[in-house]
């Protein structure tokens, strides 16, 4: 089996997507907030999720239903008129997926975020945090970009670009561009009618960007080379990106079916290799944790997450999403990941019972310091 044909088979045994709808789609180009569509789109989540698909949505519509609403002919350029039709039109946005949702007993959350939250650790777990907890629960988050506070230096500046950092938050399988166009092609289609449509390729290819064009819809702020951009950025954490005609009949059904729609890029690495190699390097260690004999073995062997009881010391200064170093009674190097409390509170949870945190510093974040999903293993003494 060739890797397209592999990875459109696995789309179906994904358990966690993000899916990011554009503005052109939201609004029936520009006419107003296409509640028919968005029905429909409503539906397929739904029937995902009652399938155990676990589905975070990132929707444009903000700005262009503020337009709209406001009777601008045109997308302004101006942030505080951006930000004003953001306010506007995200009333209407969330009321009605909302109450589309809501016929299918599901509840949802509204999530905005800006650029700072992603970049800032601290803000980035509480983030994260957030939107784990709300997949949980059963809820279907509603991501947009903050563009009522956002400036221009702390902007994402499109929503393919925050779908795919949303995916890498996390942790998805898939991540699902629905546009207006069927796919990526070989040449810009609005200009040369003889494009061909792309099926399939790796995200991290650098032939795709040459092939895209940087024009977005009047709505939109987003061509296709952000669309490719998005892809190779979820590819980082190991999601499949496709980019496909959210007016394609039951698109979501179909693509979860393994059918052959829009355009498939696929990630160059296994999704679990692919998360630790972006974990690793992301941050320079600002601390170390020194494990007992126990704690060192079951991280080596087992892979777990590691609980305050098995650590003996704490060096450095840290803040909570900062990496550390883990280290055995020998000083050799077990493990490094994103720790769970700053250094202050981690010297008084040493060789603490995960349940006696929240008695020991009058609050619970996690029960664990390191989350296995946050830690990656260092090649380094026995295993």
């Amino acid at each position: 089996m060739d890797q397209g044909a592999d990875w459109r088979r696995r789309l179906g045994e994904t358990r966690r997507w993000v899916v990011k709808i554009g503005s052109a789609l939201v609004t029936n180009d520009g006419r107003g907030l296409d509640r028919e569509r968005i029905a429909d789109w409503v539906r397929q989540i739904a029937d995902a999720r009652r399938r155990g698909v676990e589905v975070v949505l990132v929707s444009s519509g903000s700005v262009a239903e503020g337009v709209q609403r406001l009777g601008w002919t045109r997308r302004p350029h101006a942030l505080h008129q951006l930000q004003a039709a953001a306010a506007v039109g995200q009333m209407g946005l969330v009321e009605a997926y909302e109450g589309k949702f809501r016929r299918f007993g599901l509840h949802t959350a509204q999530v905005l975020l800006t650029h700072e939250d992603l970049a800032d650790r601290r803000r980035y777990l509480n983030a994260r945090s957030t939107l784990r907890s709300l997949l949980a629960l059963g809820v279907v988050p509603v991501v947009n970009e903050n563009d009522t506070v956002a400036t221009d230096e702390i902007r994402f500046g499109d929503n393919d670009t925050l779908a795919a950092l949303v995916a890498n938050l996390v942790e998805a399988d898939a991540l699902f561009i629905l546009t207006d166009q069927a796919g990526l092609y070989d040449a810009d289609p609005r200009e040369h009618p003889g494009a061909a449509l792309i099926r399939e390729a790796d995200a991290d290819d650098p032939a795709l960007e040459a092939m895209c064009s940087d024009a977005a819809g009047v709505l939109g702020s987003g061509g296709m080379r952000t669309k490719v951009r998005a892809a190779s950025r979820a590819a980082r954490s190991g999601a499949a990106t496709v980019i496909a005609s959210g007016r394609e009949e039951d698109v979501l059904d179909r693509l979860s079916g393994g059918e052959g729609i829009g355009t498939l890029l696929w990630p160059s690495r296994e999704r679990l290799a692919a998360r630790k190699q972006w974990l690793a390097g992301q941050l320079q260690a600002r601390g170390r944790l020194w494990l007992d004999a126990g704690a060192a073995r079951v991280l080596r062997e087992d892979g777990r997450s590691l609980l305050p009881v098995g650590v003996t010391r704490v060096d450095g200064r840290f803040i909570r999403g900062e990496m550390v170093t883990c280290v055995d009674p020998q000083g050799r190097e077990v493990a490094r990941g994103l720790v769970n409390y700053g250094s202050q509170d981690a010297r008084r949870l040493v060789g603490v019972p995960s349940s006696r945190i929240e008695a020991v510093l009058g609050y619970v974040d996690e029960p664990e310091l390191i989350h296995r999903d946050n830690l990656v293993l260092v090649e380094e003494g026995p295993r």
